[in-house]
């Protein structure tokens, strides 16, 4: 699951990335600050969705804490802007990290049997 979780997110950090890069452009160009800030904080989010990717293979108690804050941020963005997407992106990102949180406490109870054993 910790490789699906990753290989996933690291997808679509790249599809939320170029999403909020032309949110943002198209925004400035129209003059709407609201959106354009949104589509900052959703290039924000597609950055912690690439390093929540990367550390969900070695380390999923970080990626849990990382997808959370992307999770947080979006809700917070999108709450604020006109940038509607972002809130799917969010509920994505806590997805990710409910999954990390149950991919940690499998590898934490597995160590914890493989040493009592």
């Amino acid at each position: 699951m910790k490789i699906a979780i990753g290989i996933i997110s690291l997808f679509l950090g790249l599809l939320v990335l170029l999403q909020s890069c032309t949110v943002r452009t198209a925004s400035h160009m129209l003059g709407d600050q609201a959106t354009s800030d949104a589509g900052a904080v959703g290039i924000l989010v597609g950055f912690l969705f690439f390093v929540g990717g990367a550390f969900s293979f070695g380390l999923p108690a970080v990626a849990m804490i990382v997808f959370a804050v992307a999770a947080l941020l979006g809700f917070a963005a999108s709450a604020a802007g006109s940038f509607a997407d972002l809130t799917l992106w969010a509920f994505v990102a806590l997805a990710f990290a409910v999954g990390s949180f149950f991919i940690w406490r499998s590898a934490r109870k597995a160590k914890v049997e493989q040493g009592n054993g």
